[in-house]
């Protein structure tokens, strides 16, 4: 049992404050499943709108995201304080690289500075099918 658990209150949050909280971050996890098994990776990544951009390389990313379902995740957690937020979003993930339409050109010209050595020349765009979040708070 957490030591925790009397001394803190779970709030869910709305969808414009998930969208907000997206925006405050440059890196989130992206989970799928590659060779039949789940897998969980940080990205840096871009938000428009309700809309996730993320750039890569080749690998597993690239060869097992695009065209299947797909959960986002990002928090920011006090452990001393106990207290933070997570906002998950679930989707289904595209390739957007070679993309000729008026939406892609837009995602595209996003700013997402990796962390990751190389070019990331691939673009995955993820557009949210469910969008949710909670909030950890002190009381």
């Amino acid at each position: 049992m957490s030591i925790f658990h009397s001394r803190t209150e779970l709030v869910e949050l709305g969808q414009e404050e998930c969208l907000r909280l997206l925006r405050t971050r440059r890196v989130g996890r992206v989970a799928f499943v590659a060779d039949g098994h789940p897998l969980i990776l940080p990205v840096n990544y871009a938000v428009d709108a309700a809309t996730i951009v993320i750039r890569t390389d080749r690998g597993t990313k690239l060869a097992s995201m695009p065209l299947t379902s797909v959960a986002f995740e990002v928090d920011d957690i006090d452990e001393v304080g106990a207290q933070g937020w997570d906002v998950v979003v679930q989707g289904h993930a595209d390739d957007i690289t070679d993309s000729i339409d008026r939406r892609s050109e837009v995602l595209r010209a996003l700013r997402i500075d990796t962390f990751a050595p190389g070019m990331k020349w691939h673009w995955i765009r993820i557009s949210p099918r469910t969008i949710s979040g909670r909030r950890l708070l002190s009381r």
